[in-house]
């Protein structure tokens, strides 16, 4: 009798100080194992997401994701693990633009292209990309496709694709590269049900060609309808409205977290040292929500009497009374006053708080005691600009409430702020990638032996960064894998780009190197033109060592899989 094959994690690698990837031999065994940590949470064990070929874990601590490193190598996923996703019927008009094209490329024709899509069960196997984005895998392979050799600016809502081995329906209207099949009016992501996804990794999904026509309502309508409720259910609050959101103004508080398995990333402050300060200061739950602005020039007035702190860039704050013959606004009575940053004040009704220009650093955040008051959204109150979730920016004229997230009945006492980043080089402290191996040694002492420039496309999704370009030792393409704030990714042209709260969960591009956690905060006020010089930080307690695989020592683990 042939003995059965055991299935075990093949190896663990490091990302970062407290996450690690699990590579496995394919999508059962990357099922299998989201199955069983979904279900078994490990110690420590904060997050789950599954991708092509691994499982990303990511840990409370670095000590944490040690033990988690070691325990992964222990399990057994030669038991079939199921999880209850339940089966979703999805009606689709099968009349998309690249439906020929995958005929042809498949030999099977238009109509056996959609056989092939309606007569197999597909089950979602991850998600990424966006919420409600779900990379679903069939019964067999007839449908596998490369993706279009130039992707499209604009993919519509409700879209049936095809990539490789995977189907997926596009939530929402966004660029994309897969060919496109079909359409459907099924609402993959919908922020008013109890479980927004409609289908989940676990989900079992079933296409059904229907031949009526779909109409699909628009996300602007729907975007502006919530913010005129929003705005209706604001009238008559007290808070601060905003006279100027200067360059870019958002809520955000401490991020949104567990919630990768549908797609969606943490987001939350970038600084999260400042947002707590602030909020200590006037009062509030470390984690009340806040505004997050950019390179000052946000201006807020008071609805009722308010008790305010700004913490982060170093700016000069400037109050202005109203004059008497406009009480409810500013005026130009030349009534001024300044206020020390990191440190509680009261902002009158009717008076205007101004926020200069950082003399150091990039992001500011002004606490309202209370916190705002926004609608939460899986559990957080933060602007997601990757995804489109939580708050929209802030606009002129918006109200921002105030809440009720204020913890003690006093203010704290002014607080030293440490120093922020100038024009100058901020140096980071940085682990080597899970995918270092894709570089030689040149092009490692390349990425900490020079100085990276901060570019105007940089935002929350990511800083990218300008210097003179890597060069790649591997040839070809990763499989998509989970990634973490602080993954530094290294596209083809060789200029890295260092995620930040806002970045996909998901990446395709090799990453050299992480940035340590507690540095995040550091590296979110480096200014636009500001340097960045990396530096391999001193033995970190990484869960192993990044840069070289850690494999199983059972005998009867598969071998490593070869580039």
């Amino acid at each position: 009798m042939e003995a059965q094959t055991v299935h075990k994690v093949r190896s663990v690698r490091a990302v970062g100080t407290r996450a690690v990837l699990a590579e496995l031999a394919g999508t059962q065994d990357v099922l299998a194992l989201q199955a069983l940590l979904l279900e078994n949470p490990l110690p420590g064990q904060q997050d789950v997401l599954a991708a092509a070929e691994t499982v990303l874990v990511r840990a409370e601590s670095p000590a944490s994701a040690r033990r988690i490193a070691a325990l992964l190598l222990q399990l057994d996923l030669t038991a079939p693990t199921h999880r209850n996703g339940g089966l979703v019927v999805i009606d689709t008009v099968y009349d998309g633009e690249d439906l020929a094209e995958v005929g042809k490329l498949t030999g099977l024709g238009t109509g056996g292209v959609i056989a092939a899509h309606t007569g197999q069960t597909w089950t979602v196997a991850f998600a990424g990309f966006a919420p409600g984005f779900g990379y679903m895998v069939g019964e067999n392979q007839a449908l596998e496709v490369p993706r279009r050799s130039s992707p499209r600016t604009a993919v519509p809502a409700g879209s049936v694709a095809l990539a490789g081995n995977y189907s997926a329906v596009y939530p929402r209207r966004s660029p994309g590269g897969w060919q496109l099949i079909g359409r459907t009016n099924a609402k993959m992501w919908d922020l008013g049900r109890e479980q927004p996804a409609l289908a989940s990794p676990g989900h079992r999904v079933q296409f059904r060609a229907v031949r009526d026509a779909v109409t699909l309502a628009s996300e602007p309508a729907a975007a502006a309808a919530g913010a005129d409720a929003a705005a209706t259910a604001q009238e008559g609050a007290a808070g601060l409205r905003i006279v100027s959101p200067g360059l870019h103004s958002l809520v955000e508080d401490l991020g949104r977290h567990g919630h990768s398995g549908l797609g969606v990333s943490s987001a939350g402050a970038l600084d999260r040292a400042s947002l707590r300060r602030a909020n200590r200061l006037v009062g509030n739950d470390p984690s009340a929500a806040a505004i997050e602005t950019v390179s000052g020039g946000l201006k807020v007035q008071a609805v009722g009497d308010q008790v305010l702190a700004v913490a982060g860039a170093p700016s000069e704050l400037t109050i202005e009374a109203p004059s008497e013959s406009n009480p409810a606004g500013p005026g130009a009575s030349g009534r001024f006053r300044t206020v020390p940053m990191a440190a509680p004040f009261a902002l009158r009704n009717g008076e205007v708080l101004s926020l200069g220009q950082p003399s150091a650093g990039f992001r500011s955040y002004v606490a309202l005691r209370g916190g705002v008051d926004a609608a939460p959204v899986l559990g957080s109150r933060s602007t997601d600009t990757m995804s489109g979730i939580g708050p929209a920016p802030l606009a002129a004229g918006q109200l921002v409430a105030s809440g009720g997230d204020a913890e003690s009945g006093v203010v704290g006492n002014p607080e030293f702020q440490p120093d922020f980043p100038s024009t100058g080089v901020t140096v980071l402290d940085v682990v080597p990638g899970p995918r270092a191996d894709w570089f030689d040694a040149e092009a490692l002492a390349a990425l900490c032996g020079q100085d990276w420039e901060v570019t105007p496309r940089s935002n929350r999704v990511g800083m990218r960064l300008q210097g003179n370009p890597l060069q790649r030792r591997r040839k070809g393409e990763l499989p998509s894998e989970g990634t973490v704030a602080g993954a530094i990714q290294m596209p083809p042209d060789g200029l890295p780009v260092l995620f930040l709260a806002d970045h996909p969960i998901t990446g395709g591009y090799p990453v050299i190197a992480v940035v340590v956690d507690h540095q995040l905060d550091l590296a979110a006020q480096v200014p636009i033109g500001g340097s960045i010089r990396f530096r391999v930080a001193p033995e970190q307690g990484a869960p192993g060592r990044p840069a070289v695989e850690k494999t199983a020592a059972s005998p009867a683990a598969p071998p490593t899989k070869s580039e």
